[in-house]
């Protein structure tokens, strides 16, 4: 039925009027909506670029990338340089870990419009993953020192998050100064976020895996970890990455047919997830159970 509903909308979106979007607004209108009531919107105006993006942000949401992708394809066709549709699409393209067509429709954004927030979290997350590591701080770090006012909040708080993701790495990877510096950067901001979002899937994801990675000297709790990362997935059932936290941490248990049960589900999610592979790979790059302190 969802189906249906909405190719309705797609079919007849045609001759959107497009204009200066609220980005902002629409962005903090999505994280509230149900899909139901942003089709119903969407088939009401079939002419907003308004409402139809807010229908694609709503289907991100649910990773319903697909539909989305058609969504902002559609916007693309009637206004071409309409950055949000541009992020929109690039956003999907990292989804589906094609990051060199992502990246250069995001770094085409950014020269639109160098504080849009979406597409600086966007890239700092194929940052991440190329293990550029201050790229990805610095992305984030530029959407924080913006504001809140600057951003809506779901990004706002993503930027939280990642800028503690990779001060984390960078200490992992860093000497002594590195773990000193970069390390005691991570729970902080991290607490920061939750405080602002307490049911980001992203920010309790970023906690469990503090909690199951950092070392006991350093804040490591296991059973704190389990808890954060259950909780990202209640928050988020298909949050690919906290399938796979979980299963480093039935490792740790000992439990290693749970291990794999859960790494088997991030991948049925997710099929290119770049900790599972990391994991399945034994590359190890992104932390793997043997590589713990």
């Amino acid at each position: 039925m969802h189906k249906i509903i909405f190719f309705t909308v797609i079919m007849f979106g045609f001759a959107v009027q497009s204009y200066a979007m609220d980005w902002q607004r629409l962005h903090d209108q999505a994280d509230h909506l149900s899909l139901e009531d942003a089709q119903e919107k969407a088939l009401e105006n079939p002419q907003s670029a308004q409402e139809q993006y807010v229908l694609g942000l709503v289907c991100l949401n649910l990773h319903q990338d697909q539909q989305a992708d058609a969504i902002f394809n559609k916007l693309l066709m009637d206004n071409p340089d309409l950055k949000e549709a541009k992020w929109g699409k690039a956003e999907v393209l990292r989804r589906r870990h094609d990051s060199f067509l992502a990246e250069n429709l995001l770094n085409e954004v950014i020269k639109l419009d160098p504080q849009f927030s979406p597409a600086l979290i966007s890239l700092a997350y194929i940052k991440y993953f190329q293990m550029n590591y201050k790229a990805s701080v610095k992305l984030a770090l530029k959407v924080i020192e913006q504001g809140r006012n600057g951003s809506d909040l779901s990004n706002y708080v993503r930027a939280y998050a990642m800028y503690a993701g990779a001060k984390g790495m960078l200490a992992h990877y860093g000497g002594l100064f590195s773990k000193g510096i970069d390390g005691l950067a991570v729970k902080p901001n991290l607490e920061k976020a939750l405080k602002l979002q307490p049911k980001s899937a992203a920010v309790l994801f970023g906690l469990g895996s503090f909690y199951l990675l950092a070392p006991a000297i350093a804040g490591g709790d296991k059973a704190k970890a389990e808890v954060f990362l259950n909780q990202a997935i209640e928050a988020d059932p298909l949050f690919a990455d906290a399938y796979v936290r979980l299963g480093q941490l039935a490792k740790i248990n000992g439990n290693q047919q749970e291990c794999d049960f859960f790494l088997q589900k991030a991948l049925e999610i997710d099929p290119g997830n770049e900790l599972a592979q990391d994991i399945i790979s034994r590359r190890c790059k992104f932390i793997c159970v043997n590589s713990l302190n």
